[in-house]
């Protein structure tokens, strides 16, 4: 346990990439770190994420951790007071919200893990990751291996022909590429 003259140093990290990169493993695995270290922990996940589980932060290849879903960004904050990290995935299906939340957090002393898709299926930034990434003290971008060429990927190509910015799907409606393959099938796309 920590003596109250523990200084408690919040931070906020970022781990970010495009779909089937490894960003929610690389999420479970620090927080299963700070359980080994007996910090207290807490989770979140937004509540439209039911892929794998309603209440789960579940990655790919199906690891999980209990979480917290959530529908606003603000019931991140009513957390313990001994809460000594926060773990938050899906991060890019937030509002700009989350960047206050996150910067509240951190100034609070906690260390704050966030994980999310840094670019939506238009290779556009995505939500409020641009500005956490500005704000971070760590940023960690993990790539996936293009599913077309074996290089590292970036992009998350969609598969369906929806438009909406939000579609959650797997395998079924996403595909990671490389810069490359990504342009070749937008412009393909952009033919049809």
């Amino acid at each position: 346990m920590f003596s109250e003259n523990t200084i408690k140093s919040g931070c906020i990290e970022v781990i970010c990439g495009s779909m089937f990169s490894g960003k929610t493993e690389e999420l479970i695995r620090r927080i299963k770190r700070a359980q080994f270290a007996n910090q207290k922990i807490a989770i979140f996940k937004p509540a439209i994420d039911v892929r794998y589980s309603e209440e789960d932060v579940v990655s790919h290849d199906l690891h999980s951790i209990k979480s917290r879903p959530v529908k606003e960004v603000s019931e991140m904050l009513d957390i313990e007071d001994d809460v000594r990290v926060v773990g938050i995935d899906e991060a890019q299906f937030f509002g700009a919200g989350l960047v206050e939340v996150a910067q509240t957090l951190a100034n609070r002393g906690v260390r704050v893990i966030v994980a999310g898709l840094d670019t939506d299926y238009l290779g556009k930034p995505f939500g409020p990751m641009p500005s956490l990434m500005a704000i971070a003290e760590d940023v960690q971008k993990v790539h996936a291996i293009c599913v077309k060429c074996g290089n590292l990927a970036n992009h998350s190509h969609r598969l369906s022909a929806s438009r909406k910015l939000v579609v959650l799907g797997e395998k079924d409606v996403y595909e990671p590429l490389c810069r490359q393959c990504y342009n070749a099938a937008i412009g393909e796309d952009s033919a049809l």
